[in-house]
């Protein structure tokens, strides 16, 4: 066996696996002294199956020592977020209304790292059928920070970033409609990648011409997120939206971009659209100081999105009813409030509402197409907080001023989401107490590439800066 921790990246955990280095039982091996060592704790990864991983590892090594084709993530091990179904395997949603059902089928994003190679050992958790950015259930109750326990892993994938961040597992799935993939990520210390619509088709699904949610990838590394987005991405038939590049396209190694001339526009509250912490208002700004050492011509700038949360709060409480009232009507009391709150607000919307929405979401887009025309990526903070105190739902005020409601401090995530471009969050810090924070780097809808390309610079720029 290799000197391979689990610390190790993925992509080098792929390649000692693929090499003979380390077989799929070793490798399992470690991460569930890990996840024995941590999960106890922080709650990250739910309905564990060691026996079950340890028969998919023993049967990935059989299938390398055969000579058969092994996929880029073989033998990796890989809990997938409670969200999504896995075949065989308690699936909740992060519902008391599900806590006992067993998937009848896989996912289609499920399919695709199972066909990749990976080991599953487990789930991540959420909270309840992902609504809101702190992971909480009354199945399985609540994710810790892996940095510091009694502050949130954010939310929703708020159980695959911590078990990222803590070596648990080496990559991890997640889903976003108003930052549960960016905003853990940057709770987190890790990388957290909403992708353009269309990148990552999902299926089944019961709406599939349904938009704000969008499934994609977490790493330690904008490397290895690459790595699974190769894996994720590219076009099914089953996926009427999907975009046509092949998920080959998205594959490691990356050439970082020269941030040397890269046009950045920076804003830190989008022209006072966002309340944001101090303390993460100064490391965007910081972040925005280095990238202008660098080379890059940096601008205060922001593109016009104040038509952006009276359209993500009508789609997101439409979708909401859509999807869950009929749960809701049978099952009135399982519900936590804030998310009953949001399903009720969708039994009230009109069909012009709805129609008002999509045509604000047009022009948001058109926004975004000539802002990118003088811009090659936008800078803002990932989230408008740093993690806050596990107790709490969400943040009540930000600097003093108090939040409407369960959404408010989440706007520098959800303005992205309805102009349907691409955003990952990188980390660029911490807070005087130790806690992380990301910052969102922005591109034009269906430049993924050249997003992962800025980032890894980005990435790179910050850790040398930074000493790490």
């Amino acid at each position: 066996m290799t000197d391979l921790s689990v610390e190790s990246t993925a992509r080098a955990q792929a390649a000692a696996v693929r090499g003979g280095d380390i077989s799929a039982r070793e490798l399992l091996d470690l991460h569930l002294s890990r996840i024995a060592e941590r999960n106890p704790e922080l709650n990250a990864i739910v309905s564990l199956d060691e026996e079950r991983a340890r028969e998919a590892a023993a049967d990935a090594d059989q299938a390398y020592a055969s000579g058969a084709f092994v996929g880029p993530l073989h033998g990796l091990p890989f809990a997938v977020k409670d969200t999504h179904a896995l075949k065989g395997w308690r699936t909740t949603y992060g519902s008391p209304i599900h806590a006992d059902w067993v998937a009848d089928h896989d996912d289609l994003l499920v399919e695709r790292i199972h066909r990749a190679g990976a080991v599953f050992v487990g789930k991540t958790n959420v909270p309840e059928f992902a609504a809101g950015s702190h992971t909480f259930n009354t199945v399985f109750g609540v994710t810790r920070n892996p940095v510091d326990p009694t502050r949130s892993a954010g939310g929703s994938s708020g159980g695959a970033a911590c078990a990222l961040a803590a070596g648990m597992v080496p990559l991890a799935d997640g889903s976003d409609m108003g930052g549960s993939l960016r905003n853990p990520a940057s709770f987190c210390g890790v990388v957290g990648m909403r992708p353009s619509l269309g990148r990552v088709p999902e299926w089944p699904l019961y709406n599939q011409w349904e938009t704000t949610s969008v499934s994609g990838p977490l790493a330690r590394n904008v490397g290895d997120l690459a790595l699974l987005l190769s894996v994720l991405a590219g076009p099914d038939a089953r996926a009427p939206q999907a975009l046509g590049d092949p998920g080959a396209a998205f594959a490691p190694p990356l050439a970082p971009s020269s941030l040397a001339g890269l046009r950045v526009a920076c804003s830190v509250d989008l022209g006072g659209a966002l309340v944001v912490d101090h303390e993460v208002a100064d490391l965007v700004r910081a972040s925005a100081a280095r990238l202008s050492d660098a080379g890059a011509a940096v601008t205060e700038a922001h593109p016009d999105l104040s038509l952006a949360d009276d359209t993500f709060r009508t789609l997101r409480a439409w979708h909401f009813q859509a999807k869950l009232g009929p749960l809701l009507a049978e099952h009135p009391s399982s519900f936590k409030p804030s998310l009953e709150a949001n399903i009720r607000a969708g039994e009230s919307l009109t069909g012009a509402d709805v129609a008002r929405a999509y045509t604000q979401r047009t022009a948001l887009s058109e926004t975004m197409r000539l802002f990118f025309g003088d811009h090659d990526v936008l800078l803002l903070p990932t989230s408008q907080v740093p993690p806050f105190p596990v107790e709490q739902e969400f943040p009540e005020s930000i600097n003093g001023q108090e939040m409407p409601d369960y959404l408010a401090w989440m706007r520098s995530a959800y303005f992205i989401t309805v102009t349907g471009c691409p955003a990952i969050s990188v980390p660029a810090g911490t807070t005087a107490d130790g806690l992380p924070v990301g910052i969102q780097l922005v591109a034009r809808h269906g430049a993924d590439r050249a997003l992962l390309e800025v980032a890894a610079a980005v990435e790179a720029l910050l850790a040398a800066s930074s000493g790490g």
